[in-house]
């Protein structure tokens, strides 16, 4: 008789802390499997709570700079060029030329080989670090690649001058129970993400929630993408629906939540998909605040994937300042 052999996972600090020396697939599975499930009715009853609750008029300005601050201004369409990403990144530094006052977002959100346009044009601007460039990897949006070609896909873009990797997970592995698989390709993407000086582009892993079925797999994925590495956790493409709900939202703030008390280390959140009003992203920010605490409210552990979400808020900020909103032509057309 064979006795089959525990399979072994890439090393990874977190989830050694957590699971110990016996770092196996099998191991792996008892600690997602063995996670509470999700009350659905309570969570999405919980979020709708949230949704409802108001801010004064006088923290509004406050919340619509702060909802700026925390933008991943983004293209991913196959129709990207140099000129439009040249435009994303001049719109990134000065979102609004009328008021200098208005802060610049955390970054700007492109194709890998879009990076070194982006680059170019910090360098233009002579602000070569002012916002952020992220760039999706590992044959975003749909994951289906080779290893070789995703961690290739991840070297390059990082190369280019990427601060930050947005990778996406294999859903048909997470979905098929093939836990250690996601875990070994999120831990190789993390160690892709290493420039030649040692330090390491931070890394958003993206869960594609709108495919993961129920609230339990969005758990289970979360609690994998922080335990293999991730310093975000990321709801969606943008290219499936649903994209970013303030449920699932919700519910990985959670996940973060309780790994910052089991281990006192923060990870960030990012929706992203369809979030497009002020309104809507302040409920966001609400539901941030008193989930994990107002401390997450910044670049580091929170953005917005978003295109057309920064042009609604530039026309609230107008309307604050004025008393009335700006024509159609105050602002760019993404």
């Amino acid at each position: 008789m064979t006795i089959s052999q525990p399979v072994t996972l890439a090393p990874a600090e977190r989830a050694i802390s957590m699971l110990g020396g016996d770092l196996t697939e099998r191991a792996l599975r008892l600690h997602l499997e063995g996670l509470s499930g999700v009350d659905a009715v309570g969570l999405e009853q919980r979020a709708a709570d949230l949704g409802t609750r108001s801010i004064k008029t006088t923290s509004k300005a406050w919340a619509l700079d702060r909802i700026i601050q925390l933008i991943d201004l983004t293209t991913l369409e196959g129709a990207d060029t140099g000129g439009k990403v040249r435009s994303l990144v001049a719109k990134a530094l000065t979102p609004d030329p009328s008021d200098p006052g208005t802060p610049r977002v955390a970054a700007v959100c492109v194709y890998g080989d879009m990076v070194p346009f982006a680059v170019d044009a910090l360098a233009s601007a002579n602000a070569p670090h002012a916002v952020n460039i992220a760039a999706v990897a590992t044959a975003f949006p749909s994951g289906r690649a080779s290893l070789r070609v995703k961690l290739a896909d991840t070297a390059d873009a990082v190369a280019a001058g990427a601060d930050e990797i947005d990778m996406v997970i294999d859903r048909g592995a997470f979905l098929s129970g093939r836990y250690g698989e996601v875990f070994d390709e999120i831990v190789a993407v993390k160690e892709a993400c290493r420039r030649e000086d040692g330090t390491y582009a931070h890394l958003k892993v993206i869960l594609e929630t709108g495919e993961l079925n129920t609230y339990d797999n969005v758990r289970r994925a979360s609690w994998l993408g922080i335990l293999a590495g991730g310093d975000f956790i990321k709801t969606s493409t943008g290219k499936v629906a649903p994209a970013a709900t303030l449920p699932v939202t919700l519910l990985m703030l959670e996940a973060v939540r309780d790994w910052h008390r089991l281990t006192g280390e923060r990870i960030g959140v990012k929706p992203a998909g369809g979030i497009r009003t002020s309104k809507d992203a302040i409920k966001y920010l609400v539901t941030v605040a008193e989930t994990v605490g107002e401390e997450w409210l910044t670049p580091q552990l929170f953005r917005f994937g978003a295109s057309s979400l920064l042009n609604d808020v530039l026309l609230q900020r107008q309307k604050l300042t004025s008393g009335h909103y700006s024509g159609p032509d105050y602002v760019t057309v993404d």
